[in-house]
């Protein structure tokens, strides 16, 4: 009986650890900064860096006079502006599976977005939002501007 016990304890824990890997598994990486720019991630902030792992609904904040490159798994591209303020609501890539998703809200500023491998792929999962409007995107760069 204690052997049941011990295997149901080992196996609840394992899948909780893999819940919690998937959740935590990184979307983007950082691949340069400029100035000041800040990742919010569940009402903290810290300072971008180079080689920083962005995960999903991440916020990332540009200062004046700044700007960042962002690298996500799939090869996609955005260059956050200055002064800008975007999320990533959404990403998912998973080939093998045909399972794929990318939303990203732009609050305010400027980002240049060049289409990876997901946008390729399945380009009716690609969506850009901004507070007047939601894109679908189905090119494969181009230059978003809110005010």
């Amino acid at each position: 009986m204690i052997k049941v016990w011990f295997a149901a304890l080992l196996l609840a824990i394992s899948a909780h650890g893999a819940v919690a890997l998937a959740e935590s598994s990184h979307v983007a990486i950082v691949k340069n900064v400029s100035g000041s720019v800040e990742v919010l991630r569940h009402e903290k902030s810290m300072p971008a860096t180079p080689g920083m792992q962005l995960m999903r609904k991440d916020k990332i904040v540009s200062g004046q006079e700044s700007q960042a490159g962002i690298v996500f798994v799939d090869g996609t591209l955005i260059t956050v502006g200055s002064s800008t303020e975007i999320e990533v609501k959404k990403y998912l890539f998973e080939p093998r599976e045909s399972k794929y998703g990318f939303s990203v809200y732009v609050k305010k500023g400027s980002a240049i977005y060049s289409s990876g491998k997901l946008g390729k792929l399945a380009p009716d999962s690609v969506n850009l939002k901004t507070p007047r409007a939601t894109v679908g995107i189905r090119g494969t760069r181009f230059i978003v501007k809110v005010d």
